[in-house]
């Protein structure tokens, strides 16, 4: 085993890296019956913190 191998990770401290830097989550769900699409879900999302740096888009919609 190599050292990034045997390395362990919180849970916490992965969230906190991974909202540090921002996550895009990109997904296709189809619901199909006997080849006919019938639904068609497209998702894409970026997951971020909010900071002095970044502000969020609704803190002005008060």
């Amino acid at each position: 085993m190599t050292v990034v191998e045997r390395r362990e990770v919180a849970l916490v401290d992965l969230l906190d890296r991974l909202l540090a830097g921002g996550v895009v989550i990109t997904g296709d769900v189809t619901l199909r019956i006997a080849d006919v699409d019938l639904v068609r879900i497209d998702l894409n999302a970026l997951i971020s913190s909010v900071n002095d740096h970044v502000r969020s888009p609704w803190e002005d919609a008060r």
